[in-house]
């Protein structure tokens, strides 16, 4: 990814306004910042996306940056990288499709009719 930083460890309610600012006051020539949000509420996910201008020392600036304060919150900064493509079955989702409709966890019945106990 060219010249792009993960930084993470945000403060939840850090706008993109107050990053760039923070990123000015450290003479880091900014040219996007893009902080992830909770879709539903709108509320920070606690890290972003930083590019930086084709200027930037890379490098340099996550030595300068990482375990920096930000209201009192360490930053993490880290070269950002591409998220790899999921194979099919692999995370996400939640959901269990090996579950038959209307059934639910609980007691199953032996072949007796009896419910075992489970401790």
């Amino acid at each position: 990814m060219a010249n792009k930083l993960f930084i993470g460890n945000l403060p939840f309610n850090i706008a993109d306004a107050g990053l760039s600012d923070f990123f000015s006051s450290m003479n880091v020539p900014v040219a996007n910042i893009r902080i992830m949000r909770d879709a539903e509420t709108g509320r920070s996910r606690g890290f972003a996306f930083v590019e930086l201008g084709p200027e930037a020392d890379m490098e340099a600036i996550i030595t300068q940056l990482n375990g920096k304060l930000l209201e009192g919150r360490p930053l993490t900064v880290n070269e950002a990288r591409k998220q790899k493509p999921r194979e099919f079955g692999e995370g996400g989702g939640g959901f269990d499709r090996s579950r038959r409709p209307g059934r639910r966890g609980g007691p199953h019945e032996g072949n007796d009719g009896r419910q075992r106990h489970r401790f």
